[in-house]
């Protein structure tokens, strides 16, 4: 009587090689290199900038109270009223960090109402 030989059984490498091919695929969608920028150019620094809020924006206070450069202002009706004709075109807002978001989007949709065609809210990144 012959002995058979033992046969190991067949490693299934179908699921190895899909896993290798979803790897691939994922590396080159994600590693997408970016093209590379010119040798002779230099990029702006403005790490030594100073930063200032912009002096024609108009200022909502946490407590709801608007000012303009300092002085206090009544109404935003009254204050739209007043500002030139190019100034109602975009009008740049600078709310407060703890103004309610509901009261800076009443505030907005008054200015608006009031003939300000363009709201601009100027945020502290913004500002940096």
């Amino acid at each position: 009587m012959r002995a058979r030989p033992h046969k190991q059984p067949r490693a299934n490498t179908i699921a190895l090689i899909n896993i290798v091919f979803l790897m691939l695929i994922f590396f080159l969608v994600a590693g997408t290199p970016a093209r590379p920028l010119d040798d002779d150019l230099r990029l702006v620094r403005t790490a030594d900038l100073e930063g200032a809020p912009p002096p024609d924006a108009l200022v909502i206070h946490a407590d709801g109270r608007l000012s303009w450069r300092g002085a206090d202002v009544a109404s935003p009706e009254g204050f739209v009223a007043g500002q030139p004709e190019e100034a109602r075109a975009r009008l740049r807002i600078l709310p407060d960090r703890d103004l309610p978001a509901a009261d800076l989007v009443a505030l907005g949709r008054a200015l608006r109402l009031a003939g300000v065609e363009k709201v601009v809210i100027v945020t502290e990144r913004g500002v940096e």
